[in-house]
């Protein structure tokens, strides 16, 4: 692509952000511009990494082991919010674990001494956890440094935001009315994050397609339990039952989390559909649209490879095929 030539990311979620950065840092004139500054279903998350329940198969292990492979290298920079962390994820019907998981550091099969009251099979692994304020404030200041420029706003349409080479449109679940995208739907998140009560590593079952999740990930002087995950709803506002729930499950694994002071509630809507979004339309106007959405729980997880995509898809449009 021409460096200089203006390209607009709308939205500011990890998704946005990240495909920010590596179309500045590629020499783009990048304007982001989003209502949420960043955005709340990001700040939402746990995050582990983890290519959970999205398709297709072949592009998320693709672009998941992509962004592994980068989270590694910023786990060395403790201010990116990114951590190598040692964990088990157990299950109580002793389901097979992913294919993913077979290949992290660390893995092995857990005994059944290591195993919660309840589990029938689990297995150990390292992992980077991300925290995500950190994470999403560093991205801030990487696309900062990178020239690329910032703004709020709440766009109606794609045309609002203005002239540019290409629009990127990484606005997650504002798709559905944006675009307008039918196929896409939200599943409502909620986490409790407290008090760190000593906890060094991570804990999270495998619920399958339960709403009710458990999981709790340490940073620092912080955990985040988990969770919620109800399929069709996207109301933000604090559900208190569902918190209390939270805890209860995640102090019967971790008993000292009873005792753990509450911060605050994070809720998000993951933006979901059948396949993530990752191609170009041409508008009736002749506008090239980029789509980089619809990555369902998994946006962390996607987050480098689908921008990597992204980008040169913008690239592959401006007559610089990367």
């Amino acid at each position: 692509m021409t460096a200089g030539e203006r390209v607009v990311v709308v939205g500011a979620g990890v998704a946005g952000l990240t495909t920010a950065v590596v179309l500045a840092e590629a020499g783009a004139l990048v304007h982001v511009i989003a209502e949420q500054m960043p955005g709340v279903t990001s700040l939402a998350a746990g995050a582990m990494w983890g290519p959970y329940l999205v398709e297709p198969k072949d592009k998320v292990d693709q672009w998941g082991q992509r962004s592994l492979e980068i989270f590694r290298k910023l786990a060395e920079d403790p201010s990116t919010g990114v951590r190598l962390t040692s964990g088990i994820e157990a299950s109580r019907t002793a389901e097979a674990p992913p294919d993913w998981a077979t290949t992290l550091p660390g893995f092995r099969p857990c005994a059944p001494t290591e195993l919660p009251a309840g589990f029938s099979a689990g297995y150990r692994f390292t992992v980077p956890l991300i925290d995500m304020p950190t994470y999403l404030t560093y991205l801030l200041r990487r696309l900062d440094a990178a020239g690329g420029m910032v703004e709020r706003r709440r766009l109606s349409s794609l045309a609002d935001a203005g002239s540019a080479a290409v629009i990127v449109n990484c606005t997650g679940l504002g798709a559905k009315d944006l675009l307008p995208d039918p196929d896409l739907r939200p599943i409502r998140g909620q986490h409790v994050v407290v008090t760190n009560p000593g906890l060094t590593e991570f804990f999270s079952e495998d619920t399958g397609l339960s709403p009710d999740l458990l999981c709790f990930y340490p940073h620092g002087d912080t955990v985040v339990l988990g969770g919620t995950a109800i399929d069709g709803e996207g109301d933000l506002a604090a559900d208190d039952k569902a918190a209390a729930n939270i805890l209860a499950r995640c102090a019967e694994v971790e008993p000292r989390l009873a005792e753990a002071r509450v911060l605050e509630h994070r809720m998000g809507a993951r933006p979901t559909r059948a396949t993530v979004r990752v191609e170009p339309e041409r508008l009736e106007d002749g506008t090239v649209v980029v789509h980089n959405y619809g990555h369902g729980g998994a946006g962390v997880t996607l987050s480098w490879g689908c921008a990597e995509e992204a980008a040169n898809l913008v690239a592959a449009d401006r007559g610089d095929p990367r």
